[in-house]
């Protein structure tokens, strides 16, 4: 392995010399970017040059937001929506143990012996920091890191519709929810929501996370930042100590299991403030993952308990932009809990969702259909890649071109 490198043969090629995963035309990366990790893969042992640590620092400088290592391949990064190999042999399974065991803690490091992955924070340096998963799979060491922004971004920097801030300006009670597939911008979402808080008014807000990705400095609030597996065992215990501690406002990591649901819901009812992500596409299937977490007798209890404590469910996607200073903005998706929403998630008629956002504009509610032609008519977005993200083409279709929507199609979905 690295045999070539040793040799001194030459990879001014540069990282992403034709070994595209991505098949995005759209998409390309700079000579810059490729010179950066070029210089990591020259000259003496691959080992002694490429290090996990000064993979991470590049990171920042090439605008990648993920590093893969994976037996089988070389270094993979994500600059974009796109994936792009380096330009390095392909690593074999003692490759990528060594490269991601300096990062690994110790305390984690029998755990993923024996569960067969973690996910921890790391930093380099004052500054950068980074959320890895790292995971056995084919016999080897595998890795998935995310750099995280050490700036927290305001709503403006990520590109948010208003309603997202007067969430956190009104909001002082109930469930929020934010939602969306891996990578789809939660945690940037619910960091700046947070923050918000922490710089308008007097809190004191929990955060209970896995890893702790975004580090908070207290401004009028006052804020303990909890980790799994560092702080406390798990989210139940987290949540049950974070009750008996006067919280104004609690944050959420991920809701993954009932007891963390149920715990959330609860402390919603009875007075805090609580945001939390879920891992699922829009907002109508976010209810009804949170059904899945209960047996199906406990059904109407949950549905009267969420119709009584939930504040908003805000869905999101994150979708490549035309700007050149812009790679993504988010498409998003706002449900409110007016009394006809309450009505509805109350008597389980979660299919009349779509059509009361659609019809809601004036009070912060829409869909994602709204949101995508909205980008398409702001010059974020072109109407292709607006499509590829939209759940009914025809209908956003339809919206580009002024046509009113029918109902029947804000419920059918695409895939």
């Amino acid at each position: 392995m690295f045999a070539a490198l040793m040799a001194g043969q030459d990879t001014s090629k540069g990282p992403f010399s034709g070994n595209r995963l991505a098949t995005r035309p759209d998409l390309r990366v700079s000579s810059i970017a490729a010179d950066h990790f070029s210089r990591l893969t020259k000259g003496g042992s691959m080992l002694g040059a490429l290090t996990i640590q000064r993979l991470l620092l590049k990171l920042k400088e090439v605008g990648a937001s993920d590093l893969h290592i994976k037996v089988g391949v070389p270094p993979i990064v994500r600059v974009a929506s796109a994936l792009h190999r380096v330009d390095a042999p392909n690593l074999d399974a003692d490759d990528t143990k060594h490269l991601l065991k300096p990062i690994v803690p110790e305390h984690l490091r029998e755990t993923l012996e024996h569960d067969g992955g973690i996910d921890f924070s790391h930093h380099e340096g004052s500054e950068e920091r980074f959320r890895c998963s790292i995971f056995k799979a084919g016999g080897g060491w595998h890795a998935a890191i995310r750099r995280v922004n050490p700036t927290i971004p305001d709503f403006n920097e990520l590109h948010l519709p208003p309603i997202y801030e007067k969430i956190a300006d009104e909001a002082h009670e109930g469930l929020v929810i934010v939602c969306g597939v891996t990578g789809s911008g939660k945690s940037s979402t619910l960091a700046a929501m947070i923050d918000h808080i922490n710089e308008c008014r007097a809190c004191n807000i929990i955060t209970i996370e896995d890893p702790v990705e975004y580090l908070f400095r207290p401004k009028k609030s006052f804020i303990s930042q909890r980790e799994i597996g560092i702080d406390v065992p798990d989210f139940p215990r987290a949540l049950r100590a974070a009750v008996r501690q006067d919280p104004d406002v609690l944050m959420i990591g991920e809701l993954r299991d009932r007891e963390t649901m149920m715990a959330g819901i609860q402390a919603a009812e009875t007075g805090h403030l609580v945001f939390c992500t879920l891992h699922t596409a829009d907002t109508t299937q976010s209810l009804a993952r949170i059904l899945e977490f209960f047996p199906s007798h406990e059904h109407a209890f949950i549905r009267s308990a969420l119709a009584a404590g939930l504040k908003a469910v805000m869905a999101q996607r994150l979708v490549p932009c035309v700007r050149k200073d812009i790679q993504r903005v988010p498409a998003t998706e706002v449900l409110l809990n007016t009394p006809t929403v309450e009505d509805a998630i109350r008597e389980g008629e979660d299919e009349n969702l779509p059509a009361i956002m659609h019809g809601s504009t004036s009070e912060g509610m829409h869909d994602f259909i709204t949101s995508l032609s909205r980008l398409v008519e702001e010059d974020y977005v072109d109407l292709k890649t607006a499509e590829r993200y939209s759940p009914n083409v025809e209908a956003l279709r339809s919206k580009v071109r002024g046509i009113e929507v029918k109902a029947d199609l804000l419920v059918s979905r695409k895939k």
